[in-house]
């Protein structure tokens, strides 16, 4: 299958490989360096703030998870670096473009799928990547070539002449990638791609969403509310809670700052859990117990740490 895109030369920068970790956090003034650059950012709808200095940025190639309990300000985050909300204050650049003051070239240089299905139901599948294109003032015989290269891309060629309403909700959110592609964006924003589907959809999607960072070099910045999918799909991960950046940095790097080993004990109904530097020092202090009643020793997740900086699960 033809799984290749023209990322748009005239809005290129240096950038690293997709495969690069990163390890420390760019120098802030450095916008050049960065697709997404985010530089203390406070959003007040009243006098309390949603977001309240949010600093980050996501290289060019990157795949960011972007990670918070209910209410910690990702909407209103992903809402401010789409243009649909402006910033209080502070600044946020995409591929070097301010999101007040270029919106055009901003909205040019993103695809977005969000979280509610916004496909039209009534249309084919390849109606509603016409009507995207048009938009986007795809000239016609681009915009031909293009959807025929995405819609088997994401394997919904044989569906193109479907009514939209016949899809399952997979090929559904498959078609709103594919749509969101179409204008060949070079940043990806996903609004929770895979809430609501099977383990086996969730998976397939995966397999897509990843192809697309690792073998495209599309930057992608992803919020979900599953643990596992940011543990699988994601270079760096920042934790978000009551409108502050509480965390950033690979998995490895929350890992060597909040423990490696968990000493886990059941009281009743709840688990209490301690963090200690690696697994070995986990199960030197189990073994030390005299009681040993309830008590396991496991390697730590990411869950493990968000509960521990957030003190709630990711409902």
């Amino acid at each position: 299958m033809g799984r290749s895109f023209d990322s748009g030369p005239e809005r290129m920068v240096a950038s690293p490989s997709p495969h690069t970790t990163a390890d420390e956090r760019l120098p802030a003034a450095s916008f050049e360096f960065n697709a997404v650059s985010v530089q203390n950012v406070t959003k007040r709808f009243t006098d309390a703030p949603v977001v309240d200095g949010l600093s980050f940025e996501i290289r060019p190639g990157e795949m960011f998870g972007l990670l918070g309990p209910n209410g910690a300000g990702k909407s209103t985050t992903l809402r401010m670096l789409t243009t649909l909300t402006r910033p209080s204050s502070g600044q946020i650049r995409i591929m070097g473009y301010d999101v007040v003051g270029d919106r055009a070239a901003v909205k040019s240089a993103i695809g977005v799928v969000l979280q509610q299905t916004s496909v039209d139901a009534d249309l084919t599948v390849w109606e509603n990547m016409e009507f995207h294109g048009r938009m986007h003032h795809i000239p016609k015989r681009d915009r031909s070539q293009r959807i025929h290269q995405w819609l088997d891309y994401v394997e919904l060629s044989d569906r193109k002449d479907d009514l939209v309403k016949t899809l399952s909700g997979g090929m559904k959110r498959r078609l709103q990638i594919a749509r969101a592609l179409l204008h060949q964006p070079q940043i990806l924003f996903l609004d929770e791609p895979t809430v609501g589907l099977d383990p086996q959809t969730r998976r397939r999607l995966w397999e897509i969403i990843r192809e697309l960072n690792k073998q495209q070099g599309m930057t992608i910045l992803l919020t979900t509310h599953y643990m596992d999918e940011v543990e699988y799909l994601c270079d760096r991960i920042g934790i978000m809670d009551n409108g502050k950046l509480i965390a950033l940095g690979t998995l490895a790097q929350l890992r060597d700052r909040h423990g490696k080993g968990l000493v886990m004990k059941q009281t009743g109904n709840r688990w209490d859990y301690q963090f200690f530097p690696t697994e070995i020092e986990a199960a030197a202090h189990l073994e030390a117990q005299t009681d040993k009643t309830g008590m396991m020793v496991r390697a730590s997740n990411l869950e493990d740490i968000f509960v521990e900086l957030t003190g709630r699960s990711l409902d």
